[in-house]
């Protein structure tokens, strides 16, 4: 297990750490600005689209029933195929109704700035059909444990948008936008082949390609079609709340003063740098094995494996939210405050930066324990469990950006975010069994907890009143 979560987090953290530069130097060059969000908008569409798929519903669901199923290579071409035409049909409705959509997503533009952006929503959508190939691959690579090639792939987009930036740095900022844009294609198209070269390494390929080849066949895994879908886009919906609430959170900053976007979009991607790191990178690295525990009748096993996750992710989420709140503006300002991101731009992306953090170790632990409810295929408890999470997302944000709630801008809406996670945590923790979260969450090993985590505030805090 512990090799699994190494090869994840370094992939992780190198990608993460070519994005980081990627957004230093789009927050130098570019700076915040409305052309800054017009991109974040536009790429915001498609990489929704792609957490769901990447980060959620399909490699959730794809992974148990692949592990299930005895004809391996028609089941992975059937639905393969079944979801790159339905894919492919909503990239043709996106280039058709490219107005109608921009205005969707960002309602709170003016005329001017949506006929500006329509553009670029259509050339960024391009990327989802080659993101979701990259998707479908990676779990197959999952289902053999071999996560090094889509951990570090991600660094591939990011290359690809920093030579745009790099090349067009000294062109008009619609120009950079555009170059920007077409650096997001080709960046999926680079993650296709690097994963194609991995499926070949480990003898993978004719599994994951000879049965697109194959669709005559493909009524001998009509049941299996059947069963998969059927939890599919359940798991769509129930994998996805951060990402419907980082997108909802987008379109209602629209309606907001501008460089609200780009302070959202900043400030996120430091919260999950290591959310991916950590979370993402642990819950990777167990699923497979859990799923196949779960199938093998090997309860105790999985939750022991669940257990080592949850201390795991206890310590260094926690210890990152005490670093990142603490250091907020210091982070921000190392990072971004160059060229046309200026000291203002720094103190409102390091307030949403704070709200974010506190809900760190929330999200991250809720992530982990989801995993058991998709190990058993309880899609549709999880959907429920998502729809009352987004409901109060919603619901917090309409009360603190009300007049009521004292209109705390993008702040509110990274708060309304932290609120939701606990809520989800709560409700995931419910389905799991409070009887078993008493067996993994030892008092002696909390009290320990607790008294490291005091220990290291106060230190930080010493830190920082010492030296900066």
């Amino acid at each position: 297990m512990f090799r699994a979560i190494f090869s994840n987090s370094s992939g992780i953290l190198f990608s993460r750490i070519t994005g980081l530069i990627r957004d230093m130097m789009t927050a130098s060059i570019l700076g915040v600005n409305i052309y800054s969000d017009i991109f974040f908008i536009a790429f915001q569409l498609p990489n929704l689209f792609r957490r769901i798929f990447g980060e959620g519903a399909f490699s959730q669901t794809f992974i148990p029933a692949f592990t299930r199923v005895k004809q391996k290579i028609l089941f992975s071409g059937s639905i393969f195929t079944k979801l790159s035409i339905s894919i492919l049909f909503l990239t043709m409705l996106i280039y058709i109704f490219d107005k109608e959509v921009t205005m969707a997503i960002a309602s709170g533009f003016s005329e001017q700035t949506i006929e500006d952006a329509k553009i670029f929503v259509v050339i960024n959508f391009l990327y989802l059909p080659l993101i979701f190939i990259v998707t479908y691959l990676a779990s197959i690579l999952q289902y053999r444990e071999h996560f090094a090639t889509t951990a570090y792939s991600t660094a591939l987009l990011n290359i690809s948008l920093i030579l745009a930036l790099i090349l067009s740095k000294d062109l008009s900022e619609r120009e950079i936008v555009f170059a920007l844009s077409y650096g997001v294609v080709l960046g999926g198209i680079s993650q296709i082949i690097a994963h194609l070269i991995a499926l070949k390494m480990v003898n993978m390929d004719r599994v994951a390609l000879w049965g697109i080849l194959k669709w005559r066949r493909y009524r001998e895994v009509k049941e299996e079609n059947r069963l998969f879908f059927d939890k599919f886009f359940l798991s769509m919906w129930g994998g996805s709340t951060a990402q419907i609430s980082s997108f909802l959170d987008t379109v209602i900053a629209s309606f907001l003063s501008t460089g609200a976007i780009s302070y959202l979009y900043f400030a996120n991607r430091i919260f999950q740098f290591p959310l991916a790191i950590f979370a993402l990178a642990v819950s990777m690295a167990i699923f497979p094995r859990i799923s196949k525990y779960i199938k093998q009748k090997k309860e105790a096993v999985a939750i022991s494996m669940l257990e080592k996750g949850f201390w795991i992710l206890m310590y260094l989420l926690s210890i990152s939210t005490a670093i990142g709140v603490i250091f907020s503006e210091e982070i921000i300002k190392m990072l971004f405050e160059r060229g046309n991101f200026d000291i203002n731009n720094r103190i409102e992306t390091a307030k949403v930066l704070e709200y974010y953090l506190l809900g760190l170790t929330i999200y991250g632990i809720a992530k982990l324990f989801s995993l058991w409810l998709y190990a058993y295929e309880q899609a549709i408890t999880t959907a429920k469990i998502s729809t009352y999470s987004l409901i109060l997302k919603v619901i917090f944000s309409a009360l603190f950006l009300s007049s009521y709630g004292g209109s705390m801008g993008a702040s509110g809406l990274a708060l309304s975010t932290t609120l939701s996670s606990l809520a989800l945590l709560v409700f995931t923790f419910n389905e799991f069994g409070w009887d078993k979260i008493y067996k993994i969450v030892k008092t002696v090993e909390i009290i320990r907890f607790v008294i490291i985590l005091i220990l290291l505030i106060l230190s930080l805090e010493l830190i920082k009143q010492s030296y900066l």
